[in-house]
């Protein structure tokens, strides 16, 4: 039972903490979001693209 108490986590201290908040703003912010984007978006895109490729592009109908 000590022994939990022991790897209890340590308080963190105002300079540690807002160091710790800066890195996970910086991994946010310059990493997962622009994946995120550039997910959704090519996404979006794949989604159009293959219902052209299905129903064709837009438009008036072809015999018009």
């Amino acid at each position: 039972m000590t022994d939990l108490i022991d790897k209890a986590p340590k308080e963190i201290t105002p300079r540690g903490r807002r160091r710790v908040e800066l890195l996970a703003f910086l991994v946010l912010a310059f990493g997962i979001w622009p994946l995120v984007a550039v997910g959704v978006v090519g996404g979006y895109g794949f989604l159009v693209w293959m219902f052209q490729i299905i129903y064709g592009p837009p438009g008036p109908p072809a015999g018009h």
